[in-house]
């Protein structure tokens, strides 16, 4: 099952340099989820600090297991928006 997680940056907690401590660990981590085949896509927002990226999971609390070992979700620096995903069954064949 897919997920699209929405991230943002908790900035009214935290300044700019508090999240860099945590930076190194929040990329290695994505670069492990991405190389199990968990995290799929990764992009930067472009209308806040923050990410989106799509997950793979069984189901939805797989996918917030996934989420919530992320070192910005540990430290509570970050919020996530987990939205679970449904085939688009608009180019089905008609019948």
């Amino acid at each position: 099952m897919e997920f699209r997680v929405l991230s943002e940056r908790d900035l009214t907690g935290y300044d700019l340099p508090d999240f860099e401590p945590f930076l190194p660990a929040e990329t290695n981590t994505i670069r492990r989820l991405y190389a199990e085949g968990k995290v799929r896509s990764i992009w930067l927002r472009g209308d806040v600090r923050g990410a989106c990226f799509t997950l793979e999971a069984p189901d939805a609390a797989a996918a917030q297991d996934i989420v919530d070992s992320l070192p910005l979700a540990k430290a509570g620096m970050s919020r996530f928006q987990l939205i679970p995903l449904q085939p688009y069954g608009g180019f089905a064949q008609e019948h």
